[in-house]
């Protein structure tokens, strides 16, 4: 985070004042394999240090330094990023330092020594070879494996989430701070139903409900819509309460939380809610 006002940084027991992007020199590499380059353009403000500084510090003050003598820039961690990538799938020993980076507006990886291929966008795979000793594809699956917390008789729904508006990002770290994208959203949780869930539960767009799983309850302004499908209610995951209801469920292969596989109940906001 770059700003002192998010939840994350209240909760923090220290905080190391890092400098944000064009306030520091580096490297980035982006979803297309975009090995990027970022000027410093601007002087960070008060005691904020670029990341490569801070870790120097941090190297002195646990008295390991010396290890990290040999970095000296911002670049020369970099090359030793280079040298890490020798021999792999994402082997960048061709690339030319910073120079060449800046030079040609970033270079994708695999771009090796003595083999790098000069084009501007690349596909990979596209010689059809993969990264096997025979170059053929492996694919890898799994059975699929049962809900871990289906729907029943007390907890009749499926709780999806998602992303709720192009307005919206993650846990609105910026977005919340921003005037105009907060006038394209609700400020408050919304939860989005459908009209047969509605009619039985006696549920009316605008009216306060709660909604709630094993873990926890949460209130929200309805919105009964045929865009969410009937057995099935959605809520945004840019709000913090959202969370209260999920439960720890994890991708075996992956380990990415599982948040739309969740049994909740939505009715009607009553006297004795007056706690959330």
């Amino acid at each position: 985070d770059m700003y002192t006002t998010t939840e994350t940084v209240q909760l923090a027991d220290l905080v190391l004042p890092a400098a944000g992007w064009g306030e520091k020199e580096g490297t980035f590499i982006n979803s297309e394999r975009r090995i990027g380059l970022t000027k410093k353009v601007a002087r960070a403000p008060g005691e904020a240090l670029a990341d490569f500084h801070i870790f120097q510090l941090l190297a002195e003050y646990w008295g390991c330094g010396a290890m990290f003598r040999k970095w000296r820039t911002p670049e020369d961690v970099f090359r030793s990023m280079q040298a890490l990538s020798r021999g792999r799938p994402c082997d960048i020993t061709g690339i030319d330092g910073y120079r060449m980076l800046d030079e040609r507006g970033g270079v994708q990886w695999p771009y090796p020594e003595q083999a790098g291929d000069d084009a501007g966008e690349r596909r990979l795979f596209a010689d059809g070879r993969f990264f096997h000793a025979d170059g053929r594809a492996r694919f890898v699956f799994a059975a699929p494996q049962p809900m871990p917390e289906p729907p029943n008789m007390k907890y009749p729904l499926l709780l999806l989430t998602g992303r709720g508006t192009s307005a919206q990002w993650h846990t609105q770290t910026r977005t919340s701070k921003s005037p105009v994208l907060r006038k394209l959203y609700p400020r408050e949780l919304y939860v989005e139903i459908h009209p047969a869930d509605a009619h039985i539960a006696k549920i009316h767009t605008h009216q306060y409900v709660v909604v709630e799983s094993q873990r926890g309850k949460v209130k929200a302004r309805a919105y009964v819509t045929t865009a969410i499908k009937p057995g099935q209610v959605f809520l945004p995951m840019h709000y913090r309460d959202t969370n209260k209801l999920t439960h720890g469920h994890f991708d075996p292969h992956s380990r990415q939380p599982s948040y739309k596989d969740c049994a909740v109940r939505v009715r009607l906001l009553e006297a004795h809610d007056a706690d959330l």
